[in-house]
């Protein structure tokens, strides 16, 4: 029996939808909108164009008749997730390189943060030599001058002229001032005009005792009457000696009228202005004058040290003394011990010395504070150090004693003499070793040094 129409109808439909896709679900009876395959591939219009293939459910076209379907691994390479599968790779990749970048900047860091190791100090080193040192003593002195004098008047009177400059360098005997002399003038006339008087008195009466002698040799006259006479020339030589004496005062009284030097010095500020009126009970005087040249330092050493000196003078050497300013950098003058106080203080134990300077350029100045430095020996041969590689702690002195491998070891010294920037070792160093000069803070036992830089020899050859 031949199928009816209704029956191919149903059966073709059947037919065609017995390879139903496999995105079509298990039935492939219809797509997940509702609508069937065929109005699918026909369209809105259900109608197809001809020659046109139904396309595919990736998008592609319908395979055509005998042609075997795609697999399903075919429609995954080419479907969404194919795409989906390079976006997760390219993020990957990515962050992989964000993470890469990130480590190395860390490192980077770290190495920038970590600490750095310090080259070796460079220090200057000089090595220990050996030569001569003097030994002195330093004290605090006083210059003190050898003479100071206030000039006073002493006669009354008004005061003339003055014939000096304030600060002028004078010398003894040179004229200073003059007071009125005319009053004395008169006094000196007068008194020799008295002294006239009484010594014709006196011849008179040396020729009455002349007579009165003769007569009493014939026994003329009594003797009472020439022992009276003997008596009255006695008198009258008496009165012509006090003549004399008035005489030579107002003598003296008219030279005290002009007033000179007594010593070579330096003129200080006036006190008093011609014009004025002197008197001899005046207590500020008319000037004052100071002898520089020479000049005296007076100081104080220890009564340990008296010994010491004793023997050099009693030798007959002289001691040397140098004045420095107050920073004990700038020698101002040299001189000389010149002799010693009889006497120890007590209350300090020490002995005051005084030392005398030619100060032939002034340097010297009354009342000028100085340090005086006193030489009283020298040690031959011994072994000496720049003075400033000596440090101190709590055990002493110590140096930092360079050894061949370039590193330093702490050497406890015992410190000798000391004369400006050069000391003596007296134990602990042996002249050649070489020791460090400066930058200490960097140093400790068995550091490392580099780039020695060795100091100048011209301070050890300039002594």
């Amino acid at each position: 029996m031949e199928p009816t129409d209704t029956d191919r109808g149903a059966g073709g439909a059947a037919a065609a939808g017995s390879a139903p896709d496999a995105d079509d679900g298990p039935t492939g009876a219809a797509r997940s909108d509702g609508s069937s395959p065929a109005a699918a591939e026909h369209g809105a219009g259900g109608i197809r164009p001809e020659g046109s293939r139904p396309a595919n459910a990736d998008g592609g076209p319908t395979p055509a008749a005998g042609t075997p379907p795609p697999s399903s691994g075919e429609r995954y390479r080419n479907g969404p997730r194919h795409w989906l599968t390079w976006i997760l790779f390219a993020t990957l990749v990515v962050v992989g390189v964000a993470g890469f970048l990130f480590w190395r900047h860390s490192q980077a860091q770290s190495a920038q943060q970590a600490p750095r190791v310090p080259p070796p100090p460079t220090v200057a080193t000089h090595a220990a030599w050996q030569g001569d040192i003097p030994v002195h003593l330093e004290a605090l002195g006083t210059v003190t001058p050898l003479a100071t004098v206030t000039v006073k008047t002493r006669v009354d009177g008004q005061l003339m002229s003055v014939n000096y400059r304030e600060g002028q360098m004078v010398h003894e005997g040179d004229l200073l001032v003059e007071i009125d002399p005319r009053p004395f003038q008169a006094q000196l006339t007068q008194t020799q005009g008295q002294l006239q008087r009484d010594q014709a008195l006196l011849e008179n009466a040396r020729v009455d005792l002349n007579r009165y002698s003769n007569l009493y040799a014939r026994d003329a006259i009594p003797k009472q009457l020439l022992d009276t006479q003997v008596a009255t020339v006695h008198q009258f030589e008496g009165t012509v000696k006090l003549d004399q004496g008035q005489l030579e005062n107002a003598r003296v009284q008219l030279v005290y009228c002009r007033i000179s030097s007594p010593i070579s010095g330096r003129v200080g500020l006036r006190l008093v202005d011609p014009g004025n009126i002197v008197h001899v009970t005046d207590t500020t005087g008319l000037l004052v004058i100071t002898q520089l040249q020479p000049i005296t330092i007076i100081f104080n050493v220890a009564e340990d040290y008296l010994p010491q000196i004793q023997q050099q003078t009693r030798l007959g050497h002289k001691l040397e003394v140098d004045a420095f300013d107050r920073a004990q950098q700038q020698r101002i003058a040299t001189g000389e011990v010149l002799t010693f106080n009889n006497q120890i203080d007590t209350t300090t134990g020490t002995v005051r010395l005084k030392a005398i300077f030619p100060n032939e350029d002034s340097a010297l100045f009354p009342n000028q504070f100085v340090n005086a430095r006193l030489q009283l020996d020298v040690h031959r041969g011994a072994t000496l150090v720049p003075a400033a590689a000596v440090q101190r702690n709590a055990q002493g002195p110590f140096v930092y004693l360079v050894k061949p491998d370039q590193t330093v070891a702490i050497q406890a010294v015992s410190v000798g003499a000391t004369d400006g920037s050069t000391t003596e070792i007296v134990k602990g160093l042996q002249t050649g070793q070489t020791i460090v000069t400066d930058n200490f803070d960097k140093l400790q036992e068995g550091a490392r040094i580099a780039g020695n830089k060795p100091m100048a020899e011209a301070a050890r050859t300039s002594r």
